[in-house]
């Protein structure tokens, strides 16, 4: 079971759009953002479809705006997981804050649980529109970003999201006419269309390094293997360090290793002769 699964698994290296996709294929929704789904509805109703009944969803808040709202979906899903042994805790200070790459990781996790759990086969029988119903608001789920003061406070932190341009649409009227001519509102849509691009090139930046620093640790594992004083000496593990060693980053090492590796066994195989 994917209850625990490593930083370094396959699981981490699932796109944002991929996600995005799984979860409105899914639950038929419209989200385009991971952000949206920081209020832990998502993932209670996620988690109800692969145990259907087990999430009392008339307790879901899908319409969530604040963080004390939020947070109440997340212990119901705690609950749920506490239920159903599922030795996973929810960093819910850190989703709450609507940050994209702690949001992206934590789906990124559910949907490799959901997938253990299904093999990735949607349940066909599950009406996720008829279970949204069951709380009795009215679950038309386009995420709580939008209103939720600490997620705009954050994104303003960060890239100067596109939330927050809706905030100076609304107040723009009050502080001068300027802001209400063509030329102002071009200038809105261009820094809307400048934010979503800067939040998700720092997307990519994040899975880069973590990409990155995946591969170093697997480059980290053969060097110390070839270091133990039980290898260190053999010719294979020599022919691997040059090339973990090689300094010219423009030039394989290949060959090099190659050709060490041939003669150390061309003469070892002479000396048993």
């Amino acid at each position: 079971m994917a209850s625990n699964i490593g930083m370094m698994d396959s699981a981490y290296f699932v796109g944002r759009n991929e996600i995005l996709t799984w979860i409105n294929n899914r639950l038929q929704l419209s989200l385009s953002r991971i952000e949206e789904a920081a209020s832990g509805a998502v993932q209670c109703q996620m988690m109800d479809m692969t145990y259907p009944g087990v999430v009392p969803m008339h307790k879901v808040n899908f319409d969530a705006k604040t963080e004390y709202d939020m947070i109440q979906n997340y212990k119901i899903l705690q609950d749920v997981f506490n239920k159903l042994k599922i030795e996973k805790h929810v960093e819910v200070n850190r989703l709450v804050k609507g940050r994209p790459l702690d949001n992206l990781e934590f789906l990124q996790w559910l949907k490799r649980y959901c997938d253990s759990v299904n093999g990735g086969v949607m349940n066909e029988n599950y009406n996720p529109v008829e279970r949204r119903c069951k709380g009795g608001k009215d679950r038309s789920y386009r995420g709580s970003l939008k209103t939720s003061k600490s997620l705009q406070a954050n994104n303003i932190h960060n890239s100067a999201g596109s939330d927050s341009v809706g905030l100076y649409k609304s107040s723009g009227p009050k502080q001068g006419k300027g802001c209400t001519g063509v030329g102002g509102a071009d200038s809105l849509v261009d820094i809307e269309a400048l934010s979503k691009e800067v939040t998700e090139l720092k997307l990519s930046v994040d899975l880069l390094e973590k990409e990155r620093d995946f591969y170093f640790a697997k480059l980290r594992d053969v060097e110390i293997l070839c270091q133990t004083p039980e290898l260190e000496d053999l010719p294979v593990a020599n022919a691997i360090k040059k090339i973990l060693y090689a300094a010219d980053a423009n030039v394989s090492a290949l060959e090099e290793a190659q050709e060490y590796l041939a003669k150390a066994m061309s003469a070892a195989d002479t000396d048993g002769d």
